[in-house]
């Protein structure tokens, strides 16, 4: 759960001692190695603000690669697991640019870092002091209040909310279960236009979402999915993938996009869609788009005669109706000494399966294995990179 924090800690850790405090003990290395000697010389040096300094640094050398810009940032644990990372929260701060923004649950104040630059106004609320009083630290002159997110307190905004997935340290995917549930949420706000951000493995056809619903992927990881009003959303999309990279890289697909693709053998290569794409079920559109079609319409991974620029491909080598001895005695007469094994629509677990193959040799390959029809099919494959 990490070190509860009070508002007597943020306070300190605002003032210039506490600045001066957290720079002596950032000097410090801090690893597995040295954590019982730095404790042990902060206790003698900083006595009981040891935990909350200890903390701080701890948490801003994590929160580097989540929140780059947020280097003198004050956090707890579970507002940074949670907090949105800088390129989503700049991704879904590029949608509402030039809006009156409330962000009901902001937390440490991420969202809110990434609106300021773009919304015409900003506000943050939440029920927690100790977040709001590090929110005003992390992005001052930004309007804050205390309220309760199911307690509006603006009017003519747009409402975005963060609603929490995390409690003592456990996650839930129950929408229900979330603080505050969304079910609550969705109706206190009902009318207004709204951002809601959700965890990507809920279930968005059983909540008959009459808006938009955007999955959002970073650097490969799908991140969040987030639930759109229907004055937000764009003409004609119901569903969303956003594939965002950190380097400002990246492309949507919609709904909205042609879906029809010819049925035909598999091509040269075989292409695995980014988990986004996968999540917000826009794989036939993610493929015409790219002139690439499925190696069985059930199933995700796709084909196609040429690999698109910019995407990971895997050259088919060789295909085989699948059990563990013929992809063996497959991968033997290839001399493959390393295996990345890739599976959909068939239960191997990769984990069990890669020592079985007694692999042995100086080759690299990969590994497709899948369902074409009821047939369990390997595919050799080398990878493009």
């Amino acid at each position: 759960m990490g070190y509860a924090f009070t508002l007597a800690d943020v306070a300190y850790l605002r003032s210039a001692q506490g600045a001066a405090d957290l720079a002596e003990v950032a000097a410090r290395e801090l690893s597995t190695r040295t954590r019982l000697v730095d404790i042990d010389w902060s206790r003698t040096r900083f006595a009981d603000r040891t935990a909350p300094l200890i903390e701080t640094v701890l948490l801003r050398r994590k929160a580097v690669a989540k929140l780059p810009a947020a280097g003198g940032w004050l956090s707890t644990d579970d507002a940074l697991q949670q907090a949105t990372p800088a390129p989503v929260a700049a991704h879904r701060a590029h949608r509402l640019a030039g809006r009156r923004v409330h962000d009901v649950t902001c937390s440490i104040g991420a969202e809110l870092a990434a609106l300021a630059g773009v919304a015409e106004m900003v506000i943050g609320s939440d029920l927690d002091p100790v977040r709001l009083a590090m929110a005003e630290h992390n992005v001052p002159g930004v309007a804050l209040v205390r309220a309760d997110a199911l307690r509006p307190v603006t009017r003519g905004t747009t409402v975005i909310a963060d609603p929490a997935r995390r409690s003592d340290g456990r996650r839930t995917h129950d929408p229900a279960a979330l603080m505050p549930p969304l079910p609550d949420l969705l109706d206190v706000y009902a009318g207004r236009d709204l951002a809601v951000k959700c965890a990507p493995g809920l279930d968005f056809e059983a909540l008959d979402w009459a808006g938009e619903v955007e999955v959002v992927s970073l650097d490969g990881g799908v991140r969040e999915a987030c639930l759109y009003s229907p004055g937000l959303a764009a003409p004609g999309v119901r569903r969303r993938a956003s594939v965002l990279r950190s380097d400002g890289a990246g492309f949507e697909i919609t709904d909205a996009q042609p879906d029809e693709l010819p049925e035909r053998e598999p091509g040269e290569w075989i292409v695995d869609p980014d988990g986004a794409i996968v999540r917000a079920g826009l794989v036939r559109h993610y493929a015409a788009a790219h002139g690439l079609w499925q190696l069985d319409p059930r199933i995700a991974y796709l084909t196609g005669d040429v690999l698109p620029a910019g995407l990971r491909g895997f050259r088919i080598l060789d295909r085989l109706k699948y059990s563990e001895k013929s992809l063996r005695q497959a991968l033997s007469s290839m001399d493959c000494g390393v295996a990345e094994i890739l599976v959909r629509g068939v239960d191997v677990d990769p984990a069990v399966l890669r020592p079985r193959l007694k692999l042995r040799g100086p080759r690299s390959l990969s590994v497709v294995l899948t369902r074409i029809g009821r047939t369990p099919t390997a595919f050799v494959c080398e990878p493009s990179r």
